[in-house]
């Protein structure tokens, strides 16, 4: 009687380590699934949005290139001067690249890690 309780006690774990396994591995899944697709989301409509500044820069640049050819009466001379604005650019960007560029982009993605870290905590505290 007493072999009979053991067994059937020792049957009674071994199942119910199954079934937290096979939760655990659930649980695991579909955080997973939930990471992927919250990652997946991020990235299109961060694409989205630099889409539409890159297109917003193309057609400003378009309109200050007319808007310049338009004061000096040459084309040239007005995408002339755009062309200058760009170089002087790129070479500022060049020269404080490491500096100042570089270190700002870090800081803002992992700030933007963080955050979306902190928000998933606290969703999680609100579902306990």
């Amino acid at each position: 009687m007493m072999q009979e309780n053991k067994e059937k006690h020792l049957e009674d774990i071994i199942s119910e380590a199954k079934s937290y396994l096979d939760t655990r591995v659930e649980y695991t899944r579909l955080y997973l699934v939930e990471k992927v697709s919250k990652i997946f989301a991020d990235l299109v409509t961060n694409a989205a949005v630099i889409i539409c500044f890159v297109l917003a820069f193309l057609f400003g640049t378009f309109t200050l290139a007319l808007f310049l050819s338009d004061l000096f009466h040459s084309y040239t001379k007005g995408f002339g001067c755009v062309s200058l604005i760009y170089i002087a650019l790129a070479i500022i960007v060049y020269l404080t690249k490491d500096r100042f560029i570089e270190k700002a982009i870090i800081n803002f993605a992992i700030r933007k890690y963080f955050n979306k870290l902190a928000d998933k905590e606290e969703g999680d505290e609100e579902k306990i």
